[in-house]
């Protein structure tokens, strides 16, 4: 996933609201969002090759997202995956997000750039990130608020970040004066925004500044990457939660298609 937009207990009523947009290589295998066979309590996508997730939701509320960063000058060849990362949140039993992510700090430099987010809807939320040149592997427990990480840091103002943010903020108004949920419709369609950043706000992550153009926008669209996937959550406070993945892929058959999934969560969200 390279574009996370997340509202954390910003509103009393829905405590939890997700946009967020996978953006890969349109030729890696990629199962749509389902339950899992292997482990049905889990809803999300799920990477056809290293078996990991970018983002999953468990039925009693826990949820994990994750994005890399992009340094293409620091790689490890080896590295295990980090969309394990978030499948063992979701399959294992720690006994709370900060738990788990205290032991994953500890292995961390062992990954790829990653920011890693997890927590249970409406309750604690918690990220670390791999990346953090200041506290290496530091966990940051995060406020209510609204936040947004692409593949720098948590809240680094790119313009992707910063523009789904204010959207993201915006669909949260309209839904408080219009006394409805947040609608998973604009939620998909405000990640849907192919509107390249202006040339001197471009960030400088190490790829060519023409690369730097076309990785820009919220919604990505290049020869052979980019935006294959478009995900919304909203989680009510009596944890009934909405689950919209939207393939976006150009390759894959259906384009343009849902999977959409309303299920009542077993602890609801606070």
């Amino acid at each position: 996933m390279c574009t996370l937009l997340f509202a954390h207990r910003a509103d009393p009523e829905y405590p939890l609201v997700i946009a967020a947009n996978r953006d890969e290589h349109y030729g890696r295998a990629t199962e749509r969002a389902d339950y899992w066979r292997d482990a049905p309590e889990v809803l999300g996508g799920r990477d056809g090759v290293a078996g990991g997730t970018w983002m999953a939701l468990r039925r009693d509320g826990r949820w994990a997202a994750l994005t890399n960063v992009r340094e293409p000058g620091r790689v490890l060849e080896r590295a295990p995956s980090r969309g394990d990362l978030v499948r063992d949140f979701l399959v294992g039993d720690v006994a709370s997000p900060a738990a788990y992510l205290e032991s994953v700090a500890a292995r961390a430099q062992e990954y790829n750039g990653f920011n890693l987010v997890v927590g249970e809807a409406g309750g604690e939320l918690w990220y670390l990130s791999n990346r953090d040149e200041s506290s290496p592997a530091r966990l940051q427990r995060i406020a209510p608020g609204i936040y947004g990480v692409s593949n720098a840091l948590l809240d680094t103002p790119w313009p992707k970040v910063t523009r789904g943010r204010e959207a993201l903020d915006q669909e949260l108004t309209r839904a408080r004066a219009e006394s409805r949920a947040p609608d998973a419709d604009a939620l998909l369609e405000l990640l849907h925004d192919p509107r390249q950043a202006p040339d001197e706000q471009l960030p400088s992550t190490g790829v060519s500044h023409e690369l730097e153009r076309l990785l820009s926008p919220l919604f990505i669209a290049t020869e052979r990457y980019g935006t294959c996937s478009s995900t919304a959550l909203v989680v009510d406070r009596l944890g009934r939660a909405r689950f919209v993945e939207r393939t976006t892929n150009p390759r894959v058959s259906p384009s343009g298609s849902d999977a959409d999934f309303t299920l009542q969560l077993t602890r609801r969200a606070r």
